[in-house]
């Protein structure tokens, strides 16, 4: 309860940018519509990295809902974000704090074993008629969720 106002901030910025920046971006009509969610997109991402250099979560010491939040979007971004929504800036892998974050989340009971990434491509891949018509379903990119993430240091 504590957290409340912080973590709803957060919230706010990883949904408007983040979470629904990725549908922004990949079902956009318009260029400029386009370039606005990824920008806004990207931006967030670099907020994020940055935040998470210093700390374990996002709000407090902690885990809450606002990496839960977070934690679906980063766990499709490569999958599918990245490609098939057209958010290609950068990927996931590339953000160093965001991605050991991520791989810290994913290696926790609840967060990985719920993961089917075979499944979120068929998913996305398949059920996008005007985004992919051939429906061809990618067999990569291939990443390593279960590599050691380090971030336990940054425990407070």
């Amino acid at each position: 309860p504590a957290l409340r106002d912080e973590i709803d901030a957060v919230n706010n910025l990883v949904y408007h940018d983040v979470n629904n920046g990725v549908y922004k971006a990949g079902f956009a009509t318009a260029q400029e519509a386009y370039e606005a969610a990824f920008d806004a997109l990207f931006a967030r991402l670099e907020w994020l990295d940055e935040r998470l250099a210093t700390q374990r979560y996002l709000v407090g010491g902690q885990l809450t809902e606002a990496d839960i939040r977070l934690f679906t979007t980063l766990a499709r971004f490569d999958a599918v974000y990245h490609g098939h929504f057209k958010c290609n800036l950068r990927r996931l892998i590339e953000y160093p704090n965001l991605w050991a974050y991520a791989r810290d989340l994913y290696q926790r009971p609840g967060f990985g074993d719920t993961v089917n990434f075979d499944h979120i491509k068929r998913h996305y891949y398949m059920t996008h008629d005007k985004l992919n018509p051939s429906r061809i379903v990618p067999k990569g990119p291939h990443t390593d969720w279960d590599a050691p993430h380090g971030r336990e240091v940054l425990e407070k």
